[in-house]
């Protein structure tokens, strides 16, 4: 490959060796040769398409690029950090392979929307990719719930004994979550669909292109109408980079909660021996280290997010040389979730659930007392009056070392004659779950149709993305 730059027309010497390393993207921004190559492609039809280059040129153009592309996949090409970037690589491999020829590719374009080109079409590819794996996790979860519907556990607030739920309950709320996790993938997706090809340097061309035809050939669905914001824009960017933290920020959340469920003190679950790890020292351990580890690298992802917002911010119109910052930090977040998703899924498919573990858990902290507060308020209490009864019945439990379900009728008339047999039945933790039938409650009959409408939107998404 030519060593000379190819826009060193201007200049009479060379950059130094250190600046060219400094320079340099080739180093990440490789990994978007099959979409440099693919948009190359397609700019080639179009210039031979409008008569802007001869026909012959453009078909061995695009007969070259395509046999590059090949080679590359069969590891037979070697990139040169001295050749800058992708484009530039793949622009100097071309020329070396066909001559002046190869020098016709660049007409009508620039490097600031070929790489607004390359990097939408990588991160189209991506978000594909990902959505996959969060349907999948869904899945997963929705399967999890089905299973559990009437695995009764502990509701909390403030990481303290509030109301009792089930499993189904709870996962099927980190399904809720994913599903918005999900819509925003979509949604990015369609923001970063728009094809800035055409858009020159910043200020368009005067040559005839079709912007149209490229679009088609990419599979966009629509082009960039302002050629300043075309090369400039990296709103989607930000947009992925935001969407995979919050993203994150669901799996870190989720994590947390394996991680106590998994400890001595809950054993609520137990994790399979292939997502956990033991200590150097101590022999008993049995670690969570893959749910520690998605929670930690969820820092890294919001860093990349700041990092990208921190760039962005004081740039002036148009392209400027700080946008080269922007590739890094989304291709490792990809990087992360694509890693991180998978392994969190397969550590939730394969867990073991304590089941007795968790009703026993249940029955202490007094996690019945809301219902018989409302027990009260259905036999006309006021609701504060009711609140204050039973705070007194808590405490002379407490006092007496029981349980509400433990204490006699004789008991409960000592603090209000209202009481009588039916409130063993309202405060038993079947019927605090199954009693919660509104909407979005743990009931089991409203869980199991929530989880047959999940298995639907699973379906549609599915059918929706193919």
């Amino acid at each position: 490959m030519s060593e000379k730059k190819l826009w060193g027309g201007r200049f009479t010497k060379s950059t130094d060796s250190f600046t060219d390393h400094f320079h340099s993207s080739i180093g990440f921004d490789s990994r978007m040769y099959r979409q440099d190559i693919l948009g190359s492609v397609a700019h080639a039809a179009m210039l031979g398409r409008q008569g802007i280059i001869p026909e012959k040129d453009s078909e061995l153009i695009q007969k070259t690029l395509k046999e590059i592309l090949k080679d590359i996949e069969e590891g037979k090409v070697e990139f040169n950090e001295k050749a800058e970037d992708i484009h530039m690589n793949i622009e100097s491999i071309l020329i070396d392979r066909i001559g002046d020829v190869g020098k016709r590719l660049h007409t009508g374009r620039s490097r600031n929307d070929q790489v607004a080109l390359d990097i939408r079409m990588y991160l189209k590819d991506q978000i594909t990719d990902i959505k996959k794996l969060v349907l999948e996790l869904v899945g997963v979860l929705n399967n999890i719930a089905s299973e559990h519907t009437a695995t009764i556990m502990p509701g909390y607030t403030h990481l303290q004994n509030a109301q009792p739920v089930t499993l189904a309950h709870h996962v099927l709320a980190y399904v809720e979550m994913l599903k918005r996790d999900y819509a925003r993938l979509t949604d990015t997706y369609k923001r970063t669909n728009v094809m800035p090809l055409g858009s020159g340097a910043l200020a368009a061309t005067t040559y005839p292109l079709d912007r149209v035809f490229v679009m088609e050939q990419l599979g966009f669905d629509s082009i960039t109408l302002d050629s300043m914001d075309g090369v400039s824009d990296r709103d989607f960017v930000i947009e992925l980079l935001n969407t995979l933290s919050i993203l994150m920020v669901h799996l870190s959340r989720f994590c947390e909660e394996i991680v106590i469920w998994s400890s001595q003190q809950y054993k609520f679950i137990e994790l399979d021996d292939a997502y956990s790890t033991g200590s150097s020292i101590m022999p008993q351990k049995k670690n969570p280290d893959m749910a520690e580890l998605i929670r930690g690298k969820s820092g890294r992802v919001f860093g990349h997010l700041m990092a990208m917002l921190t760039t962005m911010k004081g740039l002036p119109l148009a392209y400027n040389k700080d946008m080269q910052e922007d590739k890094e930090g989304v291709f490792d977040a990809v990087d992360t979730i694509k890693m991180c998703l998978p392994v969190f899924t397969k550590m939730l498919a394969t867990m073991t659930v304590n089941k007795d573990t968790m009703y026993s858990a249940a029955k202490k902290g007094f996690m019945n007392a809301t219902d018989a507060a409302d027990w009260l308020v259905k036999r006309g209490v006021p609701f504060r009056d009711a609140h204050e009864i039973i705070g007194r019945l808590v405490l002379y439990s407490i006092n007496n070392d029981k349980s509400l379900d433990e204490l006699t009728l004789d008991e409960y008339k000592a603090i209000s004659d209202i009481f009588t047999e039916d409130i063993y039945k309202a405060i038993s933790l079947e019927e605090c779950v199954n009693s919660r039938k509104v909407d979005g409650g743990p009931s089991e009959s409203y869980i199991k149709g929530l989880i047959e409408l999940n298995k639907q939107y699973i379906s549609e998404m599915e059918e929706q993305d193919k």
